[in-house]
C-alpha cells in the first residue's frame, strides 16, 4: 500500500516525499487505516518495523491546528526514545501551513523553564515525553491532558519492565473516557494486557510477525569462550577489521564500565552508555556517536531498544542477555536498511539451553572460533543430533541437494546460514503444497460420495 493512497494532509505528504517514503511497511499498512478511524489498538511489532510513523501520521492527520490544547500524548520509557520520537515528529511538521506546537518533556531538562512556558492559552497540541516528567507537569497543574483525544504508549513492555506503567496509569486516568488508546510493544505480557483492558474498548490486536527473526543481511556468529577472556576476545574482534560503528553489549552497568576501561587501556576510543550515566552526559555522548566521534560503543540493554544508531556494522554480545527477547533487539541494531552487518555472541556450555531457546524462536547461529586472528568454522554443539534428525527426514531431491551443498567445508562466511534459510523456506513451501493437495483430495472424495 502506498502513502499517497491515504489522502493525508498536504504537509505530511510533502514530508514523506522528501524522506523518499512511498510504500508502507506491513505494520503501517495494518495500523494507519484503523488508527485514522479512531480504533483502540494493541500492536505487537518488532523494533525497526516502521511503527513510529504508524502512530505519528494518524495523530498529525487528526490534530486541529486551530485549537491550542493538548490533543495527543505519546509516552516513551526512556529519554533517548522520547527524543527520537520528537525528532521524527518535528521533521513531519516542517511544511505545515499553520504552526503546530510540539513539546518533548523528559527528565534531565529544565523543568522550571517548561512550567514557565505552559499556561491556560499556552498548551502544546502534541506532547511527547517520559511518563515521569509528563506526570510532574500535570501534578503542578501546568500541563492539561484532560483534553487529549489520543494516547500512545510506545514500547509498552519496556515501560512495564522499568516500572513506569503505574505512572502511565495515572496519566491515562485523567484523560476523557472516549480516549483513543494505542499501545506498541514487542511483547504483550499478562500484566500489560490487564492495564490495557482497563482503558481500551474492544481493542483491535495487530500482530506483525517478522519474515525472519534476524535479517538476512546479518552474519550471526556464536563463539564458545572456553575459559578465554571476554575482554580480550572483544578487543580482537573489534580490531580484526575496521567496523563503521561497533556496539558491545554487557548485562550490567558494572561490567560495561569494566569492559570500557579495558578497551580504553588498549588504546581504543570508547563511548559508554548505561543507566548510571547522567542525563546530560548521555545526551552529549549520543550526539558524539551520531557525529561519528566514536567508533566503539559499550552499552547495556538501555541502548538495545529504540536507540537507532545509523551505520552500526558490528554487534558483540559479551554474554547472552538475561531476558532472551533482548537478543533480537541487540542484534537488530546492525544489518538495517539492507546493509550488511555482523553479530558475535559469547557463550559457555552453561548457555546451551538458552541458545536452544533462541534457535526455537527462529534464530540461526554459525559457530566459529577465533584462531590467530582468523574466524574458523567449528561443529555445532549438537551436530550428532542434527545428523540423526536429517537422516530420519525423507527429503525431496531439491532439499537433499541443498543439504549436500551445505556440507562443503570451504565456503564464504554466512553462506551456510543463507543456504539453511533456503532449505527452511523450501520445506515450508513443500509442506504447504502437501496440505493443499490433501485438502483437494478430501474435497474430491466428499464430492464423489455425494454424487
Amino acid at each position: 500500500m502506498l502513502f499517497k493512497d491515504l489522502h493525508l494532509k498536504e504537509y505530511i505528504q510533502i514530508a514523506l516525499n522528501e524522506a523518499n517514503f512511498t510504500t508502507m511497511t506491513p505494520v503501517q499498512t495494518e495500523v494507519i487505516p484503523q488508527a485514522l478511524k479512531g480504533e483502540d489498538l494493541i500492536v505487537q511489532s518488532q523494533t525497526g518495523s516502521g511503527k513510529t510513523h504508524a502512530f505519528l501520521l494518524p495523530i498529525l492527520q487528526n490534530i486541529n491546528e486551530d485549537v491550542q490544547e493538548v490533543q495527543a500524548v505519546i509516552t516513551a520509557p526512556s529519554r533517548e526514545l522520547a527524543t527520537q520520537l520528537y525528532q521524527v515528529a518535528s521533521s513531519l511538521i516542517q511544511a505545515a501551513d499553520k504552526p503546530i506546537r510540539l513539546e518533548n518533556y523528559i527528565g534531565g531538562t529544565d523543568k522550571q523553564r517548561q512550567l514557565d512556558q505552559l499556561g491556560p492559552d499556552k498548551q502544546p497540541q502534541l506532547v511527547i515525553g517520559t511518563p515521569g516528567r509528563i506526570f510532574d507537569l500535570m501534578s503542578d497543574n501546568a500541563l492539561w491532558v484532560q483534553t487529549a483525544k489520543i494516547l500512545v504508549v510506545d514500547e509498552a513492555d519496556m515501560t512495564l519492565d522499568l516500572g513506569f506503567l503505574k505512572i502511565v496509569d495515572e496519566i491515562a486516568s485523567r484523560m476523557p473516557q472516549d480516549l483513543q488508546m494505542m499501545a506498541f510493544s514487542a511483547t504483550v505480557p499478562q500484566e500489560l494486557r490487564v492495564f490495557l483492558n482497563k482503558y481500551m474498548v474492544a481493542p483491535k490486536v495487530v500482530t506483525i510477525k517478522p519474515k525472519q527473526v534476524i535479517s538476512e543481511t546479518i552474519e550471526n556468529y556464536l563463539i564458545n569462550t572456553k575459559g578465554k577472556s571476554r575482554e580480550e576476545l572483544t578487543y580482537q574482534l573489534l580490531t580484526m577489521g575496521q567496523p563503521y560503528l561497533a556496539l558491545v553489549f554487557c548485562n550490567t552497568k558494572a561490567y560495561a564500565d569494566q569492559m570500557s576501561l579495558f578497551l580504553k587501556e588498549k588504546g581504543l576510543k570508547v563511548a559508554t552508555i548505561h543507566g548510571d550515566i547522567s542525563s546530560r552526559e548521555r545526551k552529549r555522548v549520543m550526539k558524539q556517536i551520531q557525529n561519528l566521534d566514536f567508533q566503539y560503543v559499550v552499552a547495556t540493554d538501555l541502548a538495545a531498544r529504540g536507540i537507532d544508531i545509523p551505520g552500526t556494522s558490528l554487534v558483540i554480545n559479551t554474554e547472552l542477555p538475561m531476558e532472551l527477547e533482548y537478543f533480537v533487539h541487540r542484534v537488530g541494531r546492525t544489518g538495517r536498511n539492507g546493509l550488511e552487518g555482523r553479530a558475535f555472541t559469547f557463550v559457555t556450555p552453561d548457555d546451551d539451553q538458552a541458545v536452544s531457546d533462541l534457535e526455537a524462536m527462529g534464530v540461526e547461529f554459525e559457530p566459529v572460533e577465533l584462531r590467530q586472528g582468523q574466524l574458523v568454522e567449528v561443529k555445532h554443539r549438537d551436530s550428532r543430533k542434527r545428523r540423526q534428525d536429517t537422516a530420519n527426514v525423507k527429503e525431496d531431491p531439491k532439499v537433499r541437494a541443498m543439504i549436500n551443498q551445505n556440507k562443503k567445508k570451504k565456503v564464504k562466511p554466512g553462506y551456510k546460514r543463507k543456504l539453511n534459510w533456503k532449505i527452511k523456506e523450501h520445506r515450508q513451501a513443500k509442506a504447504k503444497q502437501d496440505r493443499q493437495a490433501e485438502k483437494r483430495s478430501q474435497k474430491a472424495a466428499r464430492r464423489k460420495n455425494n454424487q
